[in-house]
């Protein structure tokens, strides 16, 4: 166990967590502006990309790049300058260090290294778009970006289908209409939001049920994506004394995809899922 006080009197320098906005320049927050002015270096993401928030507020902190690529190079470093006193903020390109952003590998170096961590709050696409989604805001999943492979993609979905908390996920635009196949064929057709461009001039929700927003998103898009969909509501039900292929339909008629009450049958009566398959697609006759 151990404690660490924010603020105070350290023998080393602190690593200070530092969002910067998603879009709208005026998200930046006067702490966050004022630290950047102090800190003695800024380990950024992109430093060209992070040198035009710096221009915009005056900022003439020097820069240190700080991205998935060079992270191990560079810990090491960081974390000596830390401990010869230097102050660091770690911004990422926008939103909130660590969150689907480089910064989790240093935060766990400077925590080892004994050295004080102090997140600011700040700008976060996630929970800006939950808050305004109309879907319940807790409890809420964030899981961030999904696999980009098929097979891997589809794991992670059904090991979440039957989660009750609002799941959060963000996507690229041209990957947007291939994941919410995905999650038709896994989830079945639950409510869902999705929230583009958010805090910019072209902010917009769309709201409906899954293939609905499949639909929309046939069409070519633009911008970062937010993906919130409902969670599971309470497991139908299995009547194990009917026949398996009785079991699958029962539970299919409230809406349910049939791989996901094939799954489900199978789990309830204690055989393979392939048994129930064949039972269902009546391929054991």
């Amino acid at each position: 166990m151990e404690q660490q006080r924010s603020f105070g009197t350290h023998t080393t320098g602190t690593l200070y967590l530092v969002p910067t906005p998603i879009g709208n320049l005026a998200d930046m927050t006067i702490r966050a502006v004022e630290l950047l002015k102090t800190v003695d270096l800024i380990a950024a993401e992109d430093t060209r990309h992070t040198q035009m928030l710096l221009n915009h507020f005056e900022i003439a902190t020097k820069t240190i790049s700080f991205h998935e690529h060079n992270t191990q190079m560079r810990i090491p470093e960081l974390l000596a300058k830390l401990q010869n006193g230097v102050t660091i903020a770690q911004v990422s390109d926008a939103g909130m260090p660590s969150i689907s952003d480089p910064g989790k590998e240093l935060v766990h170096a400077a925590i080892e290294a004994g050295i004080p961590v102090v997140p600011l709050p700040g700008a976060n696409a996630a929970t800006t778009a939950l808050i305004a989604s109309g879907l319940p805001p807790q409890p809420f999943l964030f899981y961030g970006f999904l696999p980009r492979k098929t097979g891997e993609k589809q794991r992670v979905l059904e090991k979440l289908s039957n989660e009750p908390a609002t799941l959060l996920f963000y996507e690229s635009p041209h990957r947007v209409g291939k994941t919410l196949a995905a999650m038709v064929a896994v989830f079945g057709d639950r409510q869902a939001v999705l929230a583009r461009e958010l805090t910019k001039k072209f902010e917009t929700f769309i709201r409906g049920s899954l293939t609905e927003l499949q639909t929309y998103a046939a069409n070519e898009l633009k911008g970062e994506f937010v993906i919130m969909v409902a969670g599971a509501t309470d497991k139908p039900a299995v009547n194990s004394q009917l026949p398996l292929r009785a079991q699958v339909a029962a539970i299919v008629a409230t809406g349910a995809k049939p791989n996901a009450a094939i799954k489900l049958v199978a789990k309830q009566n204690g055989v393979a899922k392939q048994v129930v398959y064949d039972a269902y697609h009546e391929l054991d006759k």
